[in-house]
């Protein structure tokens, strides 16, 4: 994750402690390689933009969504499962109503 936001300025060294850009008319930036090489962006590296109290988080968007969140709900009840067993029930009860 890459965040943008108001600088930080140590004093006594009147110098920036955090790498800064300056935005474009359009409002465009360009993140240092540095910065983008950290957290992986690399051209046509899709991102989301969001804005979160006084700055702004620019987060990669994985190459394979899918694959990515792929296990995500692993810790949770299985809705497959869940779904299998309310059909197969579903199937008792229509072959109760039809003789």
């Amino acid at each position: 994750m890459v965040i943008l936001n108001k600088a930080e300025f140590n004093e006594s060294e009147g110098s920036s402690t955090m790498p800064t850009v300056v935005t474009s008319a359009k409002g465009q930036v360009v993140i240092p390689k540095k910065e983008r090489d950290k957290v992986g962006i690399r051209s046509g590296t899709r991102v989301v933009v969001e804005a979160v109290g006084d700055h702004i988080e620019v987060r990669p968007l994985p190459e394979n969504p899918v694959e990515h969140f792929q296990g995500f709900f692993k810790k949770g009840p299985s809705l497959t499962k869940a779904l299998l067993d309310e059909r197969r029930k579903e199937r008792r009860r229509e072959a109760k109503k039809c003789p």
